[in-house]
Formats: structure tokens, C-alpha cells, sequence
């Protein structure tokens, strides 16, 4: 479980660290990332969840972005898309697509008072 967590001791580590798979992964699959956004961390038990928006440029082609997205899915961190929102400008010519996706990934939380007791 500890090696599909995102590395880091802040939310703002863990977002670094997936802002630059993701960057990563776009550049593999030839889709540009036209904006990156760190979202607020949410505590959850034991772990933290870690969410970046990401605005991408217009494609052309659905193999790179269904490539793209299924790399994201399937990534050794265990990232997942919690949100995706796309457009086709000409639906009577779907040729070029553009949207954003929410990227989120777990890191390891920070443990609450009541936690902490029970460990010492």
C-alpha cells in the first residue's frame, strides 16, 4: 500500500509529485496541459487525498487522450480522475476535443490527537 502513495510530508509535496506524473504523462501522449490547479487536501482516516484540476489544450486525436487517461488510471501511485469535463466544438465534426480533468491521489495522513493517543 505504501508504494502507491504519493511521496512527501505536506499536501503541497504530494500535489508537486502528481503535478509532475501528470506532466509527464501528457507529454508521453502528446496532449498539452494548458493549466495546472493544486485543490484543497482532504483528510481521510490514514490517508490524505491530494487533487490537481488540469486544463488541456484541444486534441485531435481520442487515442492519445484515451491513452492519457488510461495511464493516469493505471499509474503505480494508484492516482485516479475523479472529474472530467469535455468539449467538442463542432458536434457535427468531431474533430477536436479539449477539457480539464481533477487528478486526485492518496498520501499519507497526518494522524489526529485522538490517534496519536492510542500510539503512545
Amino acid at each position: 500500500v505504501q508504494q502507491r502513495l504519493l511521496p512527501g510530508e505536506t499536501p503541497q509535496l504530494g500535489a508537486a509529485t502528481l503535478q509532475e506524473v501528470v506532466k509527464r504523462l501528457s507529454e508521453k501522449n502528446g496532449i498539452g496541459i494548458r493549466s495546472f490547479r493544486i485543490l484543497d487536501s482532504k483528510e481521510s482516516g490514514f490517508f490524505r487525498k491530494v487533487s490537481i484540476h488540469i486544463d488541456f489544450n484541444p486534441t485531435n486525436s481520442m487515442l492519445s487522450l484515451g491513452q492519457f487517461i488510461y495511464d493516469i488510471e493505471n499509474h503505480e501511485r494508484g492516482l485516479m480522475i475523479s472529474e472530467m469535463d469535455l468539449i467538442i466544438f463542432n458536434p457535427r465534426m468531431p474533430t477536436q476535443l479539449q477539457g480539464s480533468l481533477v487528478v486526485s491521489g492518496l498520501m499519507k495522513g497526518t494522524p489526529t490527537a485522538k490517534e496519536k493517543g492510542k500510539e503512545g
